[in-house]
C-alpha cells in the first residue's frame, strides 16, 4: 500500500513540476511574442508614434495631409452651397409656376364671370331707357312707363337730346372679387363719358300723325339742293329740323321714327272718309319724305296704332340690345360647316403617315349628304387624293372622270348600294376645280 502511495506521490510531483515548467515557458513565449509584436509595430509604423506626439521625420507629409483634408472640407462646403443655390432656384421656379397657374386660373375665372355678365338676362340690368319729357304730355305714355316698371327695367326722364325720343345707355361692366357683379366704368371708349356710361346707337322718335304732316310740309318748303345733304333752311323749326340737327351732330346714330295713328285721333278731327282722303292728298309728299329719310339719313319710319304698339316696339328693341353683346361674343365661326361633334376635333397624324387615311376619309365626309360608309367606299378604292387624281388623268374624257366613282359599292346597310353619279361628280369637282367659289352641290 505504501509503495503504491509513493508512486502516486512521485507521479504527482513530477507532473506538477512539468506543469510549472510548461507555464513558465508559455509565459516567456507570450512575453517574447508581445515584445516582438510591439517592436514590429513600432518599427513598421513610425507615423503612429508621431501622431501620439513623438518626433517623426515625416512631419512635413503629415502637415500636407492636414492641408489636403482642410481643402477637401472647403470643397464640401462649396458643394453644399451649390446644392443650396440650386434648391433655391428650383423653389423659386416652382413658386413662379404656381403663381402663373394661379394667374391663369384668375384670368379664366374673370373671363367666365364676364361672359356671364354679357348674357341677356344679366346685361339688360345695365341698360337704361331715357325718355324725353315731351312724351309725357301725352297721357298714353303711362302705358310705356308702367310696362318698364313692371319689367323692373331702369328708365329715366330727361329733357335733352332729340325731342320726342327714346334712347338707351349702358353702364360699363366690371367683374368684382366675389361672384356678384356690378356695373362700373372700365376702359374709356369713344361713346363713353366720364361716368362710364356708354350710349347705344339706337334711337326711337315717337311722333303723332299731325307732327308727321308738319315734317312733310317742312320738307316741301325746302327748294334748294343743299337741303338734301342736311343743311337747314331759315324759318320756324319743326320736328324734321330737330332731326336733321341731331343726325348732323351725332354721327353713327340709327334713328327710327314711330308714327302713332290712334283710333281716337281718327274719330276726333276727321271722319273715316275724310281721313282717307287726307292721306291720299299727302300720299306723294309723304312717300317723298320717307324715301329722302331712308336714302340720305338712314332713317326708317313705322306706322303704329297707339301707345300699346309703341310699348311693344320699345320692349322688343330693349331685348334686342341686351342680346347683342352676347351674340357678338358667341357669334358663328367663319367656317362654312358645323363645328359641333367629335368628328371636328381632328385626327392625329404620326410621322410614319399613320392617320392620313382617316384624314382623307374625313375630307370626303365633309361634303354635304355624305355618310361615313360612302366616304369609306371612296377612300378604300383610292387610299390618297394623289391616287385618285392620277386615276382622273388616265381617263380620256371628262364624262368618264365624273363617273369614275359612281360604281363603287358601299358596304353597310340592309341592301347593296353604290356611291352614285351625284357624289362622284361632287368629289371630281372638289379635286379638279380651280374656282374657290364654286358650289359643289
Amino acid at each position: 500500500m505504501s509503495a503504491v502511495h509513493r508512486a502516486n506521490t512521485w507521479d504527482i510531483s513530477d507532473s506538477e513540476n512539468e506543469s510549472d515548467d510548461i507555464k513558465a515557458s508559455s509565459s516567456s513565449c507570450v512575453i517574447l511574442d508581445q515584445n516582438t509584436s510591439i517592436n514590429e509595430s513600432n518599427t513598421s509604423s513610425p507615423s503612429a508614434r508621431a501622431e501620439d506626439g513623438s518626433i517623426s521625420p515625416e512631419g512635413v507629409k503629415i502637415s500636407g495631409r492636414r492641408r489636403t483634408r482642410r481643402r477637401t472640407r472647403e470643397e464640401v462646403l462649396e458643394e453644399l452651397e451649390t446644392r443650396t443655390a440650386a434648391k433655391e432656384r428650383r423653389r423659386e421656379e416652382k413658386d413662379k409656376l404656381k403663381e402663373k397657374k394661379l394667374q391663369e386660373q384668375q384670368i379664366r375665372k374673370e373671363a367666365a364671370e364676364r361672359l356671364n355678365l354679357l348674357k341677356p338676362e344679366n346685361f339688360i340690368k345695365s341698360l337704361t331707357a331715357h325718355i324725353h319729357a315731351v312724351l309725357l304730355q301725352d297721357a298714353g305714355c303711362d302705358v310705356l312707363l308702367r310696362t318698364l316698371d313692371g319689367l323692373q327695367w331702369r328708365n329715366r326722364i330727361e329733357n335733352q337730346g332729340l325731342p320726342n325720343s327714346i334712347r338707351w345707355t349702358q353702364q360699363a361692366l366690371q367683374v368684382t372679387s366675389n361672384s356678384d357683379f356690378c356695373f362700373c366704368p372700365l376702359e374709356q371708349t369713344e361713346d363713353e363719358d366720364e361716368d362710364g356710361v356708354i350710349e347705344e346707337d339706337q334711337v326711337l322718335m315717337v311722333i303723332s300723325h299731325n307732327e308727321l304732316e308738319d315734317m312733310v310740309m317742312s320738307h316741301k318748303t325746302v327748294t334748294n339742293q343743299s337741303a338734301l345733304t342736311g343743311d337747314m333752311y331759315e324759318g320756324a323749326e319743326s320736328q324734321l329740323d330737330h332731326l336733321y340737327k341731331y343726325l348732323t351732330r351725332t354721327a353713327g346714330k340709327v334713328v327710327t321714327i314711330l308714327v302713332m295713328i290712334g283710333h281716337q285721333q281718327r274719330s276726333g278731327s276727321w271722319g273715316e272718309d275724310d281721313f282717307d282722303l287726307h292721306l291720299d292728298q299727302h300720299h306723294l309728299d309723304t312717300e317723298e319724305l320717307l324715301v329722302h329719310l331712308q336714302l340720305y339719313w338712314n332713317v326708317a319710319v313705322h306706322f303704329l296704332l297707339g301707345w300699346q304698339e309703341v310699348t311693344d316696339h320699345v320692349v322688343a328693341l330693349t331685348k334686342a340690345l341686351s342680346k347683342r353683346p352676347y351674340k357678338a361674343l358667341c357669334g358663328d365661326p367663319d367656317l362654312g360647316f358645323c363645328m359641333d361633334g367629335s368628328w371636328s376635333a381632328g385626327v392625329r397624324v404620326d410621322r410614319d403617315g399613320h392617320g392620313l387615311a382617316q384624314v382623307w376619309t374625313r375630307q370626303i365626309q365633309q361634303l354635304n349628304r355624305v355618310s361615313p360608309a360612302m366616304a369609306k367606299a371612296v377612300t378604300s378604292a383610292y387610299s390618297s387624293p394623289s391616287l385618285l387624281l392620277k386615276a382622273y388623268e388616265e381617263l380620256p374624257s371628262e364624262e368618264e372622270r365624273r363617273r369614275l366613282l359612281a360604281d363603287l359599292t358601299v358596304v353597310g346597310g340592309a341592301k347593296e348600294r353604290r356611291v352614285g353619279p351625284e357624289l362622284a361628280g361632287r368629289v371630281h369637282r372638289l379635286l379638279t376645280s380651280q374656282n374657290p367659289h364654286l358650289l359643289l352641290d
